[in-house]
């Protein structure tokens, strides 16, 4: 089987998605995040991907889609 080495997270309630990001982050995850989401993690300290880098695409919708 293969080892999960990329999370993409993107919420709308941001309660608990610091716990979340602390766990994967613990396991060696790399994190991939979308306009908010991303804000939130990098104002908690923790190095994220936004999603535009990985796809080559800019977000829609103000990173809702």
């Amino acid at each position: 089987m293969r080892k999960i080495t990329r999370a993409l997270l993107s919420v709308s309630n941001k309660s608990g998605i610091i716990k979340l990001a602390e766990g994967l982050v613990g396991l060696g995850i790399e994190l991939i995040s979308t306009g908010g989401t991303a804000k939130a993690l990098k104002t908690a300290g923790f190095k994220v991907t936004d999603v535009a880098e990985v796809t080559g695409f800019p977000e829609i919708l103000d990173g809702r889609v």
